[in-house]
Parts: structure tokens; C-alpha cells; sequence
């Protein structure tokens, strides 16, 4: 297993011309130690793997750097948002885990 973080943080939007996204902000202390941990070996975007809890809901996706945000975002998918009851602006408890640095 790889090393776990636990935090909230609020939902956000993020529009793209026609579609809107849903992303929530990894807390600054808990970036700066995921990004201490990485390898020499970037992805694509500086994207970071992860395997993520909301609720009862788990999945694997990656998140990735933001320089407006000075820290990680974290994309939530529309299936986990409608599972968990969340909107946009809630206040949502995260953990994440590190499934690949």
C-alpha cells in the first residue's frame, strides 16, 4: 500500500467551453509532501495516481498539479457525486492513497 492522506475540501466547478467539470483542492501541506514524493519520472500533466474514498465510494484516477491553485486537484466523478448526495460547493471528507510515484 501506498502512503494515505486524509482531509476536506469543497467541491468547485471547472468549465471548459461546454462542459463542466468537478475537481476539489488538495490541501497546500498535503501537495507539497505528494509532490516531494515523486519520482524523476513525470506523467503526463505532472498527473499523480491515486485511489480515492468519498463515503462508500472507491475508484483509481490521478490528480494533477495546479500552478493557480499552488497545489493538486482532484477531479470527482458525476457517478460518485450522484452516489454520495454531494453539490457542487459541499464540503467533502477525502482519502487518498498513492498507487504509483
Amino acid at each position: 500500500m501506498g502512503e494515505t492522506f486524509a482531509f476536506t475540501a469543497a467541491l468547485w466547478p471547472w468549465r471548459a467551453k461546454q462542459q463542466v467539470w468537478t475537481f476539489l483542492t488538495v490541501p497546500e501541506g498535503i501537495s507539497d509532501d505528494v509532490e516531494g514524493r515523486q519520482s524523476d519520472l513525470r506523467r503526463g500533466f505532472g498527473a499523480v495516481k491515486v485511489r480515492v474514498t468519498v463515503g462508500t465510494s472507491t475508484w483509481d484516477t490521478s490528480m494533477f498539479p495546479s500552478k493557480e491553485n499552488a497545489a493538486y486537484i482532484l477531479p470527482i466523478k458525476a457517478a460518485v457525486r450522484k452516489a454520495e448526495g454531494l453539490e457542487l460547493y459541499d464540503a467533502v471528507d477525502v482519502h487518498i492513497e498513492l498507487i504509483a510515484v
